[in-house]
């Protein structure tokens, strides 16, 4: 197999800042200025709901959060339940709604869920700007990170390189429903079915609910299926350190490829020895500022459009995303070795 094998180990601390569990009370009324233009920044409230407050990748957005409300002087605020359930996403955005705040911004744990409730969040007045969620419906602005095929099919190129394009892989989505990740393993797939015929995916895409134990007891089932499996690609945060886990305790890091999404943090001891060879991420608290910064355009009478510059280390030159009128992508994307990630401080 051709492989470079990673030697440095990193020595990371974890910038998690969890702000808020569940629902509070961010203030009656907020919701009437929204869009007008007319609002002042400590007369705004925004609330970022996303996907579980219990998730690393979650708890580092709360860090962009609470900087945009220091920076801003707007109330901006994180919830969250404590899974991946879409029936509490909507609980909470129902709540949300009879509080009236300025804007809501989610990520979604699945977006066709939360139609109905983001409708009636905008019918009352409310901005809803989403991420992790092209083509959802009932928002005012979709940001993403980068071009989602682009990078899932930049995974599986790294992917290909690490096993010398030949062998058995299988890819991890956080759920079915989660729309990312599955245009991210589609993507992937179709350049290995284009590019890599030596590859061969052995499972459709394998729900982990976002759980790093889940992820390594099925990494664990598909070792034992799979003896001579090549590579795994991950989608949720959890995915790749689970299956790096399972890799390690095998003692199968140098025959076994592990690539996908994660931040350093979480997957810094399996990058020290090659458990995971390489992650891929955006950095969730310049993802949480993005969308709570086009809220604050929207909310005082601006506009997003091609080239919109949010002053966002990333999302300095948004595009429009081709086939949407809605949604915008930037340029925030970063793919990591041991050596590289040590350069992250999360």
């Amino acid at each position: 197999m051709d492989r470079t094998r990673l030697g440095r180990g990193l020595a990371l601390a974890a910038s998690s800042t969890l702000l808020l569990v569940g629902c509070t009370t961010v203030g009656a009324g907020s919701g009437d200025s929204a869009g007008g233009g007319d609002a002042a920044p400590e007369d705004m409230v925004m609330v970022t709901v996303v996907k579980a407050q219990t998730i690393p990748w979650f708890q580092r957005m709360a860090v962009g959060v609470q900087e945009f409300a220091d920076e801003t002087g707007i109330d901006a605020r994180q919830e969250g339940a404590d899974d991946v359930s879409p029936e509490k996403q909507v609980a909470i955005i129902q709540d949300l709604i009879a509080q009236g705040p300025t804007a809501i911004t989610v990520v979604p744990n699945s977006p066709e869920a939360l139609s109905s409730v983001l409708a009636q969040a905008r019918e009352q007045g409310i901005i809803v700007v989403s991420h992790e969620a092209t083509g959802i419906e009932n928002v005012d602005i979709d940001i993403e990170a980068f071009d989602n095929a682009s990078y899932g099919a930049e995974i599986m190129d790294n992917l290909a390189e690490c096993t010398g394009g030949e062998g058995e892989y299988v890819q991890f989505v956080g759920g079915l429903t989660a729309k990312t990740h599955m245009e991210w393993v589609e993507a992937g797939y179709q350049n290995q079915l284009e590019n890599y015929p030596g590859m061969t995916r052995v499972e459709t895409p394998i729900e982990s609910t976002d759980n790093q134990e889940t992820a390594y007891e099925r990494a664990k089932e598909i070792l034992a299926k799979y003896p001579n499996i090549a590579g795994f690609q991950g989608s949720a945060g959890n995915d790749v350190p689970g299956i790096g886990r399972a890799v390690q305790e095998a003692g199968l890091e140098d025959e076994v490829c592990v690539m996908g999404t994660s931040i350093p943090s979480v997957a810094n001891q399996y990058l020290a020895d090659g458990s995971i060879d390489k992650i891929f991420f955006w950095d969730p608290a310049l993802a949480g500022k993005a969308q709570l910064e086009i809220a604050r355009i929207l909310a005082e009478g601006g506009e997003i459009e091609e080239g919109t510059d949010l002053g966002i280390e990333g999302y300095t030159s948004l595009k429009k995303l081709e086939g949407y009128d809605n949604v915008f992508v930037g340029d925030a994307s970063v793919a990591a070795d041991a050596e590289t990630a040590a350069q992250y401080d999360f």
